[in-house]
């Protein structure tokens, strides 16, 4: 008689820090490659060779705790194989913007209307691009997407709030001063409504400011 074991699933968060901290992306051209990626204005962390035919080079976005690698016997994968590698942005407009300024093809902006099925250039899920920005300019609904010359693709996805419980809300901080500028723009559309509301000006703004771009960043309730 077979046992079958039922192990109960952990759901609680690990208690020990876990940092993604390399994605490896398989290329044909090294050279090539290191041109492309500097290019984007990523910065270039390392570039080893040993002389024995293995070369890593590492690449890290602007305000990016994660960084890229590759080279030559890096990794087995095909070139162009890495497919649906997501980038952050709080302006996908600015940032789409910037690569056509460095010389790099980009699509138009587009969204999924939330549509999650498709056959056309896929990205995460698989969507139906419905062209332009989220009317509404939800977060996490906008996108834009580029590839390296082997093919391996790439998407700017705009946050401007993550969803609840997607960071710490007692650790508010900004990738960049881009960034930042970003959320005191909302901040001061959000903060010219509640003066409307409280129908006078609002001597202690900057307090108003800080709680709603932690709040934003952290995916809580807005101050009103």
């Amino acid at each position: 008689m077979s046992t079958n074991v039922v192990r109960s699933i952990d759901t609680s968060v690990a208690r020990v820090a876990t940092k993604l901290e390399i994605v490896v992306i398989p290329v044909s051209d090294v050279g090539r490659a290191k041109e492309f990626y500097g290019r984007l204005g990523w910065r270039l962390d390392a570039d080893y060779d040993d002389g024995k035919g293995f070369r890593v080079i590492q690449f890290t976005p602007p305000g990016s705790g994660c960084s890229v690698i590759f080279g030559k016997n890096v990794t087995p994968a095909a070139p162009g194989s890495a497919q649906g590698l997501y980038l952050i942005v709080s302006d996908i407009e600015a940032a789409r913007k910037d690569l056509l300024d460095r010389g790099v093809q980009i699509s138009e902006v587009f969204h999924n209307d939330g549509v999650y099925a498709g056959t056309d250039e896929p990205f995460l899920f698989g969507g139906v691009r419905v062209s332009g920005p989220d009317p509404e300019h939800r977060s996490y609904r906008s996108f834009a997407s580029f590839k390296d010359p082997d093919g391996n693709g790439w998407l700017f996805q705009e946050i401007t709030t993550r969803l609840a419980g997607r960071i710490d809300s007692a650790a508010t901080t900004f990738a960049s001063a881009s960034d930042l500028a970003s959320a005191m723009r909302r901040a001061s559309v959000a903060h010219g409504k509640h003066e409307e509301r409280i129908g006078k000006a609002d001597p202690n703004w900057p307090d108003w400011y800080a709680e709603y771009m932690a709040r934003e960043q952290s995916g809580e309730e807005l101050p009103q």
